[in-house]
C-alpha cells in the first residue's frame, strides 16, 4: 500500500456530534460499509478489570504498519484487558521508506517495529525476514512451520491478521501472510502435525480466537469500540516514522499551507500537534467512519472466528447428570 496516501474520508474530517450508545450486547444486523451481507454483527466494547488475565495474543503483519494501522485499538484494548503478547513481521520491510538503500530502510523499520510493540505492550517483537514483496515466492509449508513453532511456544491463543479471505486484497505479501497463519492456527494443536517440536518443549496448543481484518470488502462480524484507545492508537502509529503512515506529513503539510499564505486550524501551531492531528483524522479516519455507523466515535472492523464447541459446552454443563 501507499504508505503516504490519505486514508480518511470527508467524515474523518468534523468531529461528530454525540449519539447514544447502543447496549453493550446489542447485536445490529449488517450496515457498516464493509459489510457485504446481511449478518449479525457484534459490538465488542472495553470489558472491566482483566477477564482475559493468563491469556496470550499474537498479532501478525507482513509489514511495519499493518497491525497499527487495523488492528492497534483492539490490540491495545486486549493488553489492558489482561492479555500477554507478541508482534510477528513477516517480511524484511527493505522496500517501503526512507533510506540509503534497501539494508537502511529494512534497518530502520525494524527499529520503528520493536518501538511500535513496546507502545502496544507486547513483550516480543519477532522478525521472520521473508523478502518484502515477494512472499509469494517462498514456500508457505515452510512459513507455516514457524508460525506452528512460535504459537506453540508462546501458547498463543488469540492471532490477529489481515483476513485469508478478504476480498481484492492483490499484495501478495498480505494474501500470502493470512494463508500462512490462518491454517497454522487450524493445526496448532493436533500432535501430528510437527511433532519434533515436542522436543523443544513446543507442545501442540489450540489457537481458540482469530480477529481477521482487510483493506477491502469482507464479511465483517466483529465491530470493536476503540474509543478509549485511539489517542494510543495515534501514538503507537506515531512511531513508524520510516515507512508511515504519517511520518513527519502533518507537519509537511502545516508548513505547505503556511508557504501559501493559508493555515488549517485542525493541525495546530506546532510539529508535533500536526503530526498527531493529522494521524487521527487523516491516516487513520477510517476508524471514525467506521465508528460513526455503528455510533460510536472510532472503532475497527474484523471477521471474527471463536473458539469452536461453545455451544456444545454449555448444553452439557446445563444438562449432564451424575450416573
Amino acid at each position: 500500500m501507499d504508505r503516504r496516501q490519505f486514508l480518511g474520508s470527508a467524515v474523518a474530517m468534523t468531529q461528530s456530534a454525540q449519539l447514544p450508545l447502543p447496549p453493550a450486547d446489542e447485536k445490529p444486523s449488517g450496515g457498516g460499509g464493509d459489510v457485504s451481507y446481511n449478518v449479525s454483527v457484534t459490538i465488542e466494547r472495553k470489558r472491566p478489570g482483566k477477564p482475559h488475565q493468563g491469556k496470550v495474543l499474537a498479532a501478525i503483519q507482513p509489514h511495519c504498519d499493518d497491525i497499527p494501522i487495523f488492528a492497534g485499538g483492539t490490540v491495545l484494548k486486549l493488553i489492558d484487558e489482561g492479555y500477554e503478547g507478541i508482534l510477528i513481521t513477516m517480511s524484511d520491510d527493505s522496500m517501503a521508506g526512507d533510506g540509503a538503500g534497501n539494508g537502511e530502510v529494512a534497518a530502520r523499520n525494524e527499529v520503528d517495529t520493536r518501538e511500535v510493540a513496546r507502545r502496544l505492550g507486547l513483550k516480543e517483537a519477532i522478525f521472520l525476514n521473508y523478502p518484502n514483496h515477494n512472499l509469494d515466492a517462498w514456500p508457505i509449508v515452510e512459513m507455516r512451520a514457524r508460525l506452528v513453532f512460535l504459537f506453540r511456544h508462546f501458547k498463543v491463543d488469540t492471532v490477529l491478521v489481515y483476513d485469508p479471505s478478504g476480498l481484492y486484497e492483490r499484495n501478495p505479501d498480505h494474501y500470502v501472510t493470512a494463508r500462512a497463519v490462518e491454517w497454522a492456527a487450524g493445526i496448532c494443536e493436533m500432535k501430528w502435525d510437527y511433532p519434533e517440536f515436542g522436543l523443544a518443549g513446543a507442545k501442540p496448543h489450540a489457537v481458540s480466537e482469530r480477529y481477521y481484518f482487510a483493506r477491502g470488502p469482507q464479511l465483517v462480524n466483529r465491530v470493536v469500540d476503540i474509543g478509549d484507545y485511539i489517542d494510543r492508537k495515534v501514538w503507537v502509529n506515531l512511531a513508524n516514522v520510516t515507512q508511515g503512515p504519517a511520518g513527519n506529513t502533518g507537519e509537511l503539510l502545516r508548513k505547505k499551507l503556511a508557504a501559501e499564505g493559508k493555515r488549517l486550524p485542525l493541525l495546530g501551531d506546532d510539529a508535533e500537534s500536526a503530526n498527531r492531528q493529522y494521524t487521527k483524522y487523516f491516516a487513520l479516519g477510517m476508524d471514525h467512519a467506521r465508528g460513526a455507523a455503528h455510533k460510536l466515535e472510532w472503532a475497527e472492523y474484523f471477521h471474527y472466528i471463536g473458539p469452536d464447541g461453545t455451544d456444545w459446552d454449555r448444553y452439557i454443563a446445563q444438562n449432564a447428570v451424575p450416573l
